[in-house]
């Protein structure tokens, strides 16, 4: 009886762990993860409304910037991917300053949010970047998603913002499509609602050892 409630108990407490959590403002996951708060952006602040006029520069300058060149992608979901590097070159013509954020051990990261951090002022603010069109900006596709980290890149109390532009599909060179723009949208996070879903995971060295639950039932040498 004892194996069996303490079954049971596991049972329930696995099946609470898998329970999604649901919208979950940003500013206080942020701040449980780092103890640095999201400041919001406030439209009555001159400084921040300032910063608005010279981010909307940047989307512009960069948005023409991208439509000059265009941009190559086998596929639509990895034309995000480019928008960064245009981004950064618009702001600094604006002297922002841009770079690669750092976590708290001073190491600069390429991956994770967020994208960019950029100064004003010689205060440091937040940015990522995305990229949307008309046939999904409505739909509950996942678009901004993050997962903690040991040297997770928000180190400062201060704005996190989003640029995104809308893109569309303007040709074709040799077997890439080309991408450009006709929209853009700066975002301020603030209380943006998440979700959060756990997931149960594994490593190859689990996986594939023999020594850790999965049993190797053969293998063998191809010629």
């Amino acid at each position: 009886m004892k194996d069996e409630n303490y079954v049971r108990r596991l049972e329930n407490i696995i099946k609470q762990m898998l329970t999604p959590l649901k919208d979950v403002p940003f500013n206080l996951v942020i701040e449980c993860l780092t103890g640095k708060k999201v400041i919001p952006f406030d439209s009555k602040n001159p400084e921040d409304r300032e910063l608005l006029e010279i981010l909307k520069e940047v989307a512009i300058v960069g948005g023409k910037e991208i439509n000059r060149n265009g941009i190559e992608s086998k596929r639509p979901n990895e034309v995000g991917n480019y928008i960064e590097a245009f981004v950064k070159k618009a702001m600094q013509k604006y002297a922002l300053n841009p770079d690669i954020p750092a976590g708290a051990t001073g190491k600069k990261k390429a991956t994770g949010y967020p994208d960019i951090i950029f100064f004003f002022k010689n205060k440091p603010n937040y940015l990522e970047c995305k990229t949307y069109n008309l046939e999904n900006i409505s739909t509950t596709q996942r678009s901004f998603y993050f997962s903690p980290s040991d040297d997770f890149k928000v180190i400062y109390d201060t704005h996190h913002f989003i640029l995104s532009y809308e893109m569309f599909l303007d040709g074709r060179r040799a077997d890439k499509n080309v991408y450009r723009c006709n929209h853009y949208k700066i975002l301020s996070l603030d209380a943006l609602s998440l979700d959060v879903k756990y997931e149960f995971n594994s490593d190859n060295q689990r996986v594939y050892s023999g020594k850790s639950g999965a049993r190797i039932l053969d293998e063998g040498e191809i010629k």
